[in-house]
């Protein structure tokens, strides 16, 4: 039978720190880094623990979420309280955030996990470091073409919506189908896919513009 290992029990925190309630309406770079500054500024003996739901309200993540990460070893937490609640250091922030930005990245939790188990078993800690690297170039790179699509996409929504600003000259009375051979558009003026979409290949007989 293994043995239990028990967590180290926390003292309760002092009378004039601040909580991380009071963190929990700023924006997650601002809490960030108040948290890290008040934890640096008190130093390791003054060390700080937060309770799994303090942890929730301030990332931003569900206790159903915290406690996940626990069960497939991303986050452990530091201590127990006397009331044998989890308590988690400033550090705990960290993770968190850093795991939600590589799933904003399109790491699924599963390689998340795959990427953390290489490191930590890594034999030599410049290979460990440069096996990281080599994922955030590649991320790097993937992030940069999908601000490439996203760019045109945007070009081409701003050029949607000054297309069909001049719709509303057109008459009333005229029918949806009049659109495929609208002359309120001057021929000079190129009709974007996005409108173009909108009445095209759809089967109706028309005069392609």
């Amino acid at each position: 039978m293994r043995p239990v290992r028990h967590l180290p029990i926390a003292d309760s925190p002092r009378r004039g720190e601040r909580s991380i309630r009071d963190l929990a309406g700023s924006t997650p770079d601002q809490l960030w880094e108040e948290a890290a500054s008040e934890v640096a500024a008190r130093g390791e003996d003054a060390e700080r623990f937060f309770q799994v739901g303090d942890l929730a309200k301030a990332t931003g993540k569900t206790v159903r979420a915290i406690h996940h990460y626990e069960e497939i070893g991303l986050l452990q937490p530091n201590a127990r309280s006397k009331g044998r609640y989890r308590l988690y250091d400033a550090a705990a922030l960290t993770r968190i955030r850093w795991i939600s930005k590589l799933h904003d990245l399109g790491m699924s939790l599963a390689q998340i996990q795959q990427l953390l188990q290489a490191w930590e078993t890594s034999p030599s800690a410049p290979g460990a470091m440069s096996k990281i690297r080599s994922i955030y170039l590649q991320k790097l790179e993937e992030t940069r073409a999908q601000i490439a699509r996203l760019s045109a996409l945007e070009r081409e929504l701003e050029a949607s919506i000054d297309y069909l600003d001049t719709c509303d000259t057109c008459d009333p009375a005229e029918l949806v189908r009049a659109c495929t051979n609208c002359n309120v558009h001057t021929s000079s003026q190129h009709e974007p896919e996005l409108v173009a979409g909108i009445h095209g290949g759809n089967g109706r007989p028309g005069e392609s513009r």
